[in-house]
C-alpha cells in the first residue's frame, strides 16, 4: 500500500514520495529527468535551455528505433 499523496496549489505532489525520482527504466529519459529535477537548484533564467534541451532529447527518443528492432 503507498501513502496517501496530496498536492499543493501548484498541483506539485506533497508528502515523501515527491523527493523520490521518477524512474522510467529508458536511460535516455531518466537522464531528462534528472536534469529537469534538478531546476530548483538553477537560476530561473536558465530554466528555459534546461526544458528546451529535454524537450529536444525526449523527442530523440521518441524517434528512434527500438532498440530490439534489430
Amino acid at each position: 500500500m503507498t501513502e496517501e499523496q496530496t498536492h499543493d496549489e501548484t498541483g506539485a505532489v506533497d508528502g515523501p514520495q515527491a523527493a523520490e525520482p521518477v524512474r522510467t527504466g529508458v536511460e535516455r529519459v531518466d537522464a531528462v529527468i534528472d536534469e529537469v529535477s534538478g531546476l530548483a537548484d538553477r537560476p530561473v533564467d536558465e530554466h528555459l535551455a534546461v526544458f528546451e534541451a529535454a524537450h529536444d532529447e525526449l523527442r530523440r527518443t521518441l524517434d528512434a528505433p527500438p532498440d530490439d528492432a534489430e
